[in-house]
C-alpha cells in the first residue's frame, strides 16, 4: 500500500513538473519571439531626427518646429503626436510608411522645439497651427494621421477644414465618454497627478514611468528619451492642455457635438489593452463615424505605433493608397493586415 501511494505521489509530482516545464517553455518561446521582433526593427535615431527639424513663424505668432521626410512630390501626410510628446512620437513607425509619401511631422505648440505661448491649448488652437503650417508649406490638401491627443487635433482639423482634408487616420482616439459612464480610473489618476506637477519635472518619477509605460516590448532608450523630452515641457503647458482640452473633453459631449462634420474617409486604430481609451470611449467614435474602417491590435496598449510599427504601418499604407470606394466599409470592419 505504501509503495502504491509513493508511486502515485511520484507520478503526480512528475506530472506537475512536466506541466510547469511546458508552460515555462511556452513563455520562453513567446518572450524570445517578442525580443527577436524588437531586435529586427530599425534603430531609432532621435538625435539625427531632431537635427532635421526646421521652424516656421506662423501668422498667429506661434512658431512650429517640423521635419519633412519622404518624397517631395508625394501625397502630403501630416503626422500629429500626442500629449506631452513631440514629432519623434512617429520615429518607430517611419521606416514602415510608404517611401512615396511626403511626410510632414510637426511639434505641437508647447511641445518639442515649438514655441510655448502663455495661452491657447485647445484642440482648435492646435488644429489652426497645423492649417497655418500647411499654408506656409503650400500644401492645399493632405492626409492627416494623429495619435492620442494628436488624433483629437486631426478630428478638429477635418471638421473645420474639410476641403483641406483627404483622409484621416485616428490612432488611440475617442469620441469622448458615453453619457453617464463611470470615470476611467487610469485617466482620473493621471489627471490628478498632472494637476499637481511642478517644475522641474522628474523624468524618472513613478508618475513619468507610468505615463510612458507599455504592455509590450518597446526600445528602452527610446522610452527613456521620451520621458526626458516630456519632462522638459513646462508644467504650465501640461496644466494648460489638461484644463483647456482634456478635462472639457472628458466632462461632456464636446467631441460628439462636432464629429458629424468629419466627412473624410477615416481609419480608426486601437490597441486592445489601451488603459486610457477604454472600450466605452472607443464605441462613441465608432458610432460617430459609422463608415470608418476599424483595426484593433490584439495585446497592444496606447502606443501601437511603437509596439507593432510594422503592423500599424502596413494598415496605414493600405488605407492611404486604397481607391476611394474602399473607405466605405461599415464600422467594425478590420482592414487587412
Amino acid at each position: 500500500m505504501s509503495s502504491n501511494r509513493e508511486t502515485n505521489l511520484l507520478r503526480a509530482c512528475c506530472g506537475r513538473a512536466l506541466q510547469q516545464g511546458v508552460w515555462l517553455l511556452l513563455l520562453f518561446v513567446s518572450l524570445r519571439g517578442a525580443l527577436a521582433a524588437a531586435a529586427d526593427r530599425p534603430p531609432v535615431d532621435l538625435d539625427g531626427f531632431d537635427a532635421r527639424k526646421q521652424s516656421v513663424a506662423l501668422p498667429n505668432c506661434a512658431t512650429l518646429a517640423y521635419v519633412q521626410l519622404g518624397k517631395s512630390g508625394g501625397v502630403p501626410v501630416v503626422l500629429i503626436h500626442g500629449y506631452t510628446d513631440s514629432a519623434s512620437d512617429w520615429l518607430p513607425l517611419l521606416p514602415y510608411l510608404s517611401p512615396g509619401l511626403r511626410l510632414i511631422v510637426p511639434d505641437l505648440r508647447g511641445h518639442g522645439r515649438s514655441s510655448a505661448p502663455e495661452c491657447c491649448y485647445t484642440r482648435l488652437d492646435f488644429a489652426y497651427d497645423i492649417k497655418l503650417l500647411l499654408d506656409a508649406l503650400g500644401v492645399a490638401q493632405a492626409d492627416l494621421v494623429g495619435h492620442s491627443l494628436g488624433s483629437i487635433v486631426v478630428q478638429a482639423f477635418a471638421e473645420h477644414w474639410p476641403e483641406r482634408t483627404r483622409r484621416v487616420v485616428l490612432v488611440s482616439s475617442t469620441g469622448g465618454p458615453r453619457p453617464g459612464a463611470p470615470a476611467n480610473r487610469v485617466l482620473s489618476d493621471f489627471e490628478a497627478q498632472i494637476a499637481s506637477l511642478q517644475d522641474p519635472i522628474d523624468a524618472n518619477s513613478p508618475f513619468m514611468i507610468a505615463w510612458w509605460a507599455s504592455p509590450t516590448t518597446v526600445d528602452e532608450e527610446f522610452v527613456r528619451r521620451k520621458r526626458v523630452e516630456s519632462a522638459a515641457i513646462p508644467a504650465r503647458v501640461w496644466h494648460a492642455v489638461l484644463e483647456q482640452e482634456v478635462e472639457p473633453m472628458l466632462a461632456g459631449s464636446d467631441l460628439q457635438r462636432t464629429l458629424p462634420r468629419l466627412s473624410a474617409p477615416a481609419l480608426l486604430i486601437w490597441g486592445e489593452k489601451d488603459p486610457i481609451i477604454d472600450e466605452g470611449m472607443r464605441q462613441t467614435l465608432r458610432a460617430a463615424l459609422p463608415r470608418a474602417q476599424v483595426k484593433v491590435f490584439a495585446g497592444l496598449g496606447h502606443n501601437p505605433l511603437w509596439e507593432d510599427p510594422a503592423g500599424v504601418g502596413e494598415v496605414i499604407n493600405a488605407f492611404l493608397s486604397a481607391a476611394p470606394a474602399a473607405t466605405t466599409a461599415p464600422a467594425g470592419t478590420a482592414h487587412p493586415n
